[in-house]
């Protein structure tokens, strides 16, 4: 383990000295990026040092990552990451809905042992609701440490107790049935496949008979959509900011498709909740996402396991990547800037560790498939690799007002875009598509979006660059819900009857092109399941150079 510690020091602090200026960068200079699907973790690696593919994300196995760290033609990086991993309850049904229970459940599981065995260090084992790279962290919150004796007293003195064969039963007299807890497949997953065997074993060690039920991941969300569960194994890739606990333990967000997936309600919590949506201030933001994170701690909805670091590899015979301690080099930066070390421009291969499956951006709910998305489609605003501060997107500039009497509040924002703005079809972007995109996101209540639009009063383009947005109340967030979305294109997106039905990759749009248009970066030419999805350059691109 010590050489485990200095290996993941090494890579921590293996960032550059000085920050690229990303204003200022121009491209992509790539011609071509194909996301090649691989989804065996040794072929990864054997795609990358032979030189098949020059990126792999998502690193996990420590064997893995040590095995490249002795390569001397492989970059290796690593920062911690937004991410959570999760064991969530179907509180809609009992015995979840006893909270003396899940807590319970939380003090059998040794999360300590989990970041050991099976990611030998390169995790952080969690027991807040934030994880610790988030300003918002709250480090003291109740916490239901390693404790299965503590586990067993605390149910005894609820009333819970175990019959002649070790099962549990509940205050009522009534024996616990066998439960399932939904995981995804071994094949797609295997770290998350033996995490779940673990809980088991856990959780029947306290005299709960548990199954696991691997299922593959689209069956998964489906059945967790659907309500459909009594337990379940969840990764979060979150935000910088705080207020993805509202859409995740809101009672408003427990609907079918909803983003409160254990069904959680709880009066007092909502309160919270709603202050720290509705937060005036930073101070006021940082009061209750404190608040939110002791009482979640309390309540737990979810039990967090662990947060993992975000390690990726890429190949020497590229140059060009950005990269610093709070993004790898996996980012959109990098793709505007990486060029070969040596030799004429090539297709750069990125390893996708999964097949993409739904780019439909009203529909696609996995980091899969907004690897892709997040290429075509852009928002108002960008995020700074070096500090995460705000940075323009298409918008140049932007205000934000506090408007209203004393008694109803509200908040202004007004977007300048950038001029000559491109849609990949060559129709120009304008401040009707952006107005057009809000109003539809609010008015089919898509989940995924629904959480940013739902407090929009009105939205008003008085010219083809300016874009105004009323939202009810004052909230700190309004600014990076709306300027956060991604923007799509009026023209294809009016003609869509069912959001959830849309297929713009297989839809027709002419000239080579399919209904997936943004004004991103890169445009979508093809997906071959089980073999690429092919990308190009968007010669329009508002960062390339103009043409003299």
């Amino acid at each position: 383990m010590k050489a485990l510690a200095l290996l993941l020091l090494s890579l921590m602090t293996a960032l550059p000295a000085w920050a690229i200026d990303v204003e200022s960068l121009r491209g992509p200079r790539l011609e071509e990026l194909y996301f090649v699907i691989v989804r065996d973790s040794d072929a990864q690696l054997l795609a990358l040092e032979r030189g098949t593919t020059h990126l792999v994300t998502d690193l996990i196995r420590p064997v893995d990552i040590e095995r490249l760290t002795r390569r001397d033609d492989v970059v290796l990086s690593l920062t911690p990451a937004f991410h959570m991993m999760e064991m969530g309850f179907n509180l809609r049904r009992s015995p979840w809905d006893r909270q003396e229970l899940r807590q319970a459940i939380a003090s059998v599981i040794d999360r300590e042992g989990i970041v050991r065995d099976l990611f030998g260090g390169y995790a952080l084992a969690l027991e807040t609701f934030l994880p610790p790279i988030s300003p918002y962290f709250e480090e003291q919150v109740p916490r239901f440490g390693h404790d299965v004796d503590e586990a067993r007293n605390l149910l005894a003195r609820s009333g819970w107790s175990w019959d002649g064969s070790n099962r549990l039963v509940d205050p009522s007299g009534a024996p616990l049935e066998p439960v399932r807890l939904l995981s995804p497949l071994a094949q797609v997953s295997p770290t998350t496949a033996e995490l779940a065997q673990r809980l088991a074993l856990a959780m029947e060690s306290l005299g709960l008979p548990v199954t696991v039920d691997p299922l593959d991941f689209p069956v998964l969300v489906e059945r967790l959509n659907s309500h459909d569960f009594d337990l379940f194994l969840l990764a979060w890739s979150l935000t910088r900011d705080p207020d993805n606990l509202f859409s995740f333990f809101h009672s408003s967000m427990d609907v079918k498709n909803g983003y409160n997936i254990p069904g959680l309600r709880d009066a007092g919590l909502d309160a919270i909740l709603e202050r720290l949506r509705f937060a005036p201030d930073e101070t006021a933001a940082r009061q209750a996402a404190s608040e939110a994170q002791k009482a979640l701690a309390e309540l737990v909805p979810v039990i967090p396991l662990y947060s993992r670091y975000s390690v990726t590899a890429h190949s020497k015979a590229w140059t060009g990547f950005i990269s610093s301690e709070k993004v790898t080099p996996d980012n959109l930066w990098s793709l505007l800037s990486i060029e070969p070390a040596q030799g004429p421009m090539i297709p750069f291969r990125w390893n996708l560790g999964e097949e993409p499956r739904n780019l439909n951006p009203l529909a696609a709910g996995s980091a899969y498939d907004w690897q892709i998305l997040g290429l075509l489609y852009e928002s108002l605003l960008s995020v700074d690799p070096y500090d995460l501060s705000d940075r323009p997107g298409l918008a140049e500039s932007w205000t934000l007002e506090r408007i209203g009497e004393e008694d109803k509040r509200a908040t202004r924002l007004t977007f300048r875009l950038r001029p000559d703005l491109f849609w990949h079809d060559g129709k120009p972007l304008t401040a009707r598509d952006v107005a057009f995109t809000l109003e539809r996101l609010k008015a089919l209540e898509v989940p995924r979006f629904f959480d940013s639009v739902r407090d929009m009063a009105s939205v008003n383009s008085p010219d083809e660059r300016t874009v105004v947005v009323t939202m009810d109340q004052v909230s700190f967030w309004h600014l990076h819900n709306i300027g956060g979305l991604p923007i799509l294109p009026a023209h294809i997106l009016e003609k869509v009857d069912s959001w959830r039905d849309w297929q713009p990759a297989t839809t027709d749009h002419g000239e080579g092109l399919t209904e997936l248009v943004g004004s991103g970066p890169f445009v979508f030419r093809e997906y071959r399941p089980g073999q690429y999805v092919r990308l190009t350059r968007f010669d329009r691109y508002w960062r390339l150079p103009l043409e003299p």
